[in-house]
């Protein structure tokens, strides 16, 4: 009887060997998971979402917005790269020179056809488990976005918005989001 070969867990130290190329390399839960670059929608997404995110936080003196590619080690075999991370200033010791290393205050993903299932499913159970407060889901085909709050270990869906609707979602209620200006319709 043929033995089922032995799972190799992949960590940190072996996510540093990678190539430095057009693929993003995460690993999740000792899995390697490769994805290649992002298109140029999903690009404009994270880029208007950014720039929105940065300005209130930098304003209003919250913490720091990182865009992709940013490791962010949650252990040494779970290490993810969302395509925003804002980590609050009251818990800025999280953020270091390579990496940020701990739960960040607020992960976003920006859906992509290669990366939805994960993103929605896998990557989800992950930051929930690891106690990441919230996390938004943007889906650019569907004009769709998504805001999860944790509550007892699990997200719970807190806000739903389409299209052109106006959204504030946690942790920055005081900021009303213009879905149009992150779908890039304003330009």
């Amino acid at each position: 009887m043929a033995s089922e070969p032995e799972r190799v867990i992949l960590t940190y130290e072996d996510l540093l060997q990678l190539p430095n190329d057009r693929y993003r390399y995460e690993i999740l839960d000792g899995e390697l998971q490769v994805t290649a670059a992002p298109s140029t929608a999903h690009q404009t997404v994270v880029g208007n979402l950014f720039f929105l995110l940065t300005g209130h936080v930098r304003r209003c003196r919250l913490g720091q917005v990182f865009t992709a590619p940013l490791d962010v080690f949650l252990t040494d075999i779970t290490v993810v790269q969302p395509d925003l991370v804002f980590v609050a200033e009251s818990r800025k010791e999280i953020i270091f020179p390579q990496c940020v290393r701990g739960a960040p205050d607020l992960v976003v993903e920006v859906l992509s056809p290669s990366t939805a299932q994960t993103d929605r499913g896998g990557k989800r159970q992950i930051y929930a488990r690891h106690g990441i407060p919230s996390y938004w889901l943007l889906d650019p085909d569907r004009c769709e976005f998504v805001a999860y709050a944790l509550e007892a270990g699990i997200y719970r869906q807190a806000i739903l918005g389409h299209d052109a609707d106006k959204v504030a979602a946690l942790p920055f209620p005081d900021l009303d989001l213009h879905l149009e200006e992150i779908w890039g319709w304003d330009s």
